[in-house]
């Protein structure tokens, strides 16, 4: 009989890992480059690019799953991405930052369907609020799940009701200060002899400092690359 290893992640606090470099050399996406057209112009009209980030140190041993999350682009006078804490108690991912999202069911057509259905179910975002503008390539997470990012616009009049089983709070970081790479941190960590190396990209509002790292920070600095190439 064979046992499954249950490798966790070390023990360790995210916000307490040196920064061993901070990326201000690199150029930000001009604002003109984040309005609403030209985000479309964009994904209708994609380059040439490879994504910087595919796959993370995995430490689980689980089988494979298929995810998918929105990346919600809320057109306010400046874009702003909405983002969700998730609640402490969930099994995976608990008390961090995230994208609205989550497992694929076997009724969703495809990774656009799932990343709906999962934003209307975790933060009440209704479906026809929002125009999917395309994917970004997958992103597989040390926790085995294999997931698409989907980019939309959101109208700005959203009226949200997030599921408090899921998540916790939710909040806007402006779209420019993500795509600024003078604000994305790297972090380096060692674990069972390697090295673990990941993003954060820390934004304060009033008095709150949200610390968003791990898989969002990287499907974040990915779509920076993205806009950049």
């Amino acid at each position: 009989m064979t046992t499954k290893s249950t490798r966790t992640l070390p023990a360790f606090d995210p916000l307490q890992v040196p920064v061993v470099g901070v990326d201000s050399h690199l150029t930000a996406v001009p604002p003109a480059d984040l309005a609403a057209d030209a985000l479309r112009q964009r994904f209708r009209l994609p380059p040439v690019w490879s994504p910087e980030l595919r796959t993370e140190h995995k430490f689980s041993e689980r089988e494979p799953s298929h995810a998918s999350v929105l990346i919600p682009i809320v057109l306010r006078d400046q874009p702003m991405v909405l983002l969700t804490q998730r609640t402490a108690h969930l099994s995976s991912h608990s008390g961090q930052i995230a994208f609205p999202g989550g497992k694929a069911d076997a009724t969703d057509v495809d990774a656009v369907a799932t990343a709906l259905r999962e934003a209307q179910e975790e933060v009440g975002l209704p479906p026809s609020s929002v125009e999917v503008l395309g994917s970004l390539p997958h992103y597989t997470t040390g926790s085995a799940f294999i997931v698409t990012p989907v980019v939309a616009l959101v109208e700005p009049s959203i009226q949200l009701t997030p599921n408090p089983d899921e998540v916790a709070h939710v909040f806007e970081v402006p779209l420019g200060f993500l795509m600024n790479p003078a604000n994305h941190r790297r972090h380096r960590v060692e674990w069972e002899g390697a090295s673990r190396e990941w993003y954060s990209m820390p934004y304060s509002e009033q008095g709150i400092e949200w610390f968003i790292w791990g898989a969002t920070a990287g499907i974040l600095r990915n779509f920076y690359q993205f806009l950049r190439a």
